[in-house]
């Protein structure tokens, strides 16, 4: 019988230690504090904001909106980041992407500093993730793939793991994880020969590819674990991720639903980045 994989129970997992953390942090005297940065009022940007505001509340996590018009200059957002960088009292900085076409996300992304950059959009952060390094703020997406994995214990060394992405955002950061904990990682994507046959050799299946219900059960091997990423709306308006679900559930061993999946947990890790990021601000850690 298949397993489904909750990100909700993983995220009220992490949620509990994440409390806990903070009650501590606030006994020593020190409030851990996110400031996420949007530019213009884009309505999924606004519904993000809401919810991770929301979800900051309930574990005790300080929450500031910096809410900059849409034809800000480039060179007024630098500067706001920069003063965000130098305000002690922020312990980490998310910027709201994409930014408006007229100002360079390269510029941008190399002005927030790495100390606060919780979400990982800093090089420097991303570097650290590619070439193996340990880094803190390892990007969200990928990272709740890997708190899936760890939480139901299962073991990622020396499992073939076949990624459906290659984009920085999932599909090459998630890559370079897997690798550090010793699986056998295959990237694929839009020019893959046969996309089938390396989807049905992996132990562990992620689906990052952003086409809704693209992966099929025939391009599942039986028993695959199967980790869906993608968040897209069929033609019902209905949520649903990159893989068949109902289809390939009747093959795999584990796998984990769209919605209250991944996505699920991508916002809690963002608050543990942030905890991280209050202690090492302050030598705790």
């Amino acid at each position: 019988m298949t397993k489904i994989l909750s990100g909700s129970e993983v995220a009220e997992a992490l949620k509990q230690k994440i409390i806990s953390e903070v009650k501590n942090l606030k006994q020593q005297g020190f409030k851990p504090v996110l400031c996420i940065v949007m530019v213009g009022k884009q309505p999924d940007s606004v519904a993000y904001v809401k919810s991770a505001s929301k979800k900051c509340e309930t574990m005790g996590i300080g929450c500031r909106i910096k809410t900059l018009p849409e034809d800000i200059r480039e060179e007024e957002l630098i500067k706001t980041i920069q003063e965000l960088n130098e305000d002690k009292t922020i312990n980490g900085i998310m910027i709201m992407l994409p930014l408006p076409t007229h100002i360079s996300q390269k510029a941008v992304k190399y002005v927030i500093s790495p100390e606060k950059d919780v979400d990982c959009l800093n090089p420097v952060n991303v570097s650290k993730v590619m070439s193996g390094e340990k880094c803190t703020f390892t990007p969200c997406t990928p990272s709740a793939v890997m708190e899936i994995l760890k939480h139901y214990g299962i073991d990622i060394q020396g499992k073939k793991a076949v990624i459906i992405g290659r984009s920085m955002v999932v599909g090459r950061p998630l890559a370079m994880m897997l690798l550090k904990e010793n699986a056998t990682v295959t990237i694929c994507h839009t020019k893959t020969v046969n996309l089938k046959e390396e989807t049905r050799r992996a132990d562990i299946l992620v689906a990052a590819a952003g086409k809704p219900k693209m992966v099929k059960k025939d391009m599942v091997d039986d028993g695959a674990i199967v980790i869906d990423v993608g968040i897209n709306f069929d033609e019902d308006g209905k949520m649903c991720g990159d893989v068949d679900f109902d289809g390939v559930r009747q093959v795999t061993s584990m796998i984990t639903p769209v919605p209250k999946g991944v996505g699920s947990v991508t916002s809690t890790v963002l608050m543990k980045h942030v905890i991280e990021a209050c202690k090492q601000q302050n030598n705790l850690a």
